[in-house]
């Protein structure tokens, strides 16, 4: 169903289309992109940029925009593989982009103003900050998982489990870089801290599961 001519071009338009906003970042901040790539194995994308962080950043942006268009993909590719004879469609590929952006877009406003409630907003900026840092690098991951998944490899259960664990692996990797470079704030701020995981962390996709399989 996914490898007809039709399917392809809608498919083939959007990662295009992710791989522009992702060009023209690296134009704007060649050496912050260049920083960016090895963040994974590498903290000091985060130790530099930390400092330089704004409400509104442009590299940021730009990467959050393939951000949302892989994730789009994905969670269609999910949702076809689930509920069977699904054709894609512009109407439904703006449905889950507009979800997937507002969703992300208003939790981390939400976010900011809980650590401003609790007077962590030092902690909870830098978290966010690691946080957008590891979502725009899944969304460059996404890109060739996305083309495989489409033009390549059948989705099946397993296949799409491995990508979860491994999208898993990588926030968990932020976290931990996250929490080892903070631990004395963390240590000060516990509770508050676990209370902010359990409300906006965990909860939402619990909320978003129950609904989904309600």
């Amino acid at each position: 169903m996914l490898r007809d001519a039709t399917s392809y071009e809608l498919f083939t338009i959007l990662m295009v289309i992710g791989l522009v906003f992702i060009a023209i970042a690296k134009l704007v901040s060649p050496k912050r992109f260049d920083d960016f790539i090895i963040v994974l194995g590498n903290s000091k994308y985060l130790k530099i940029y930390l400092k330089e962080q704004k409400f509104f950043d442009k590299f940021d942006a730009l990467l959050f925009i393939n951000l949302v268009i892989s994730a789009s993909i994905f969670g269609f590719l999910i949702y076809a593989f689930t509920i069977k004879n699904t054709e894609p469609s512009i109407n439904l590929m703006f449905k889950l982009a507009v979800g997937i952006g507002v969703f992300i877009l208003i939790k981390v406003l939400f976010e900011r103003l809980i650590g401003s409630l609790f007077e962590i907003d030092k902690l909870i900026d830098d978290y966010l900050f690691q946080k957008i840092t590891y979502k725009n690098y899944l969304g460059i991951l996404l890109l060739p998982i996305n083309a495989l998944l489409l033009f390549s490899i059948s989705p099946s259960l397993k296949i799409l489990y491995i990508i979860i664990i491994l999208m898993l692996i990588v926030n968990i990797i932020g976290a931990i870089t996250t929490i080892k470079a903070h631990q004395s704030l963390l240590k000060r701020n516990f509770f508050y801290f676990i209370l902010y995981l359990c409300t906006l962390e965990i909860a939402p996709y619990i909320i978003l599961y129950k609904v989904f399989n309600a």
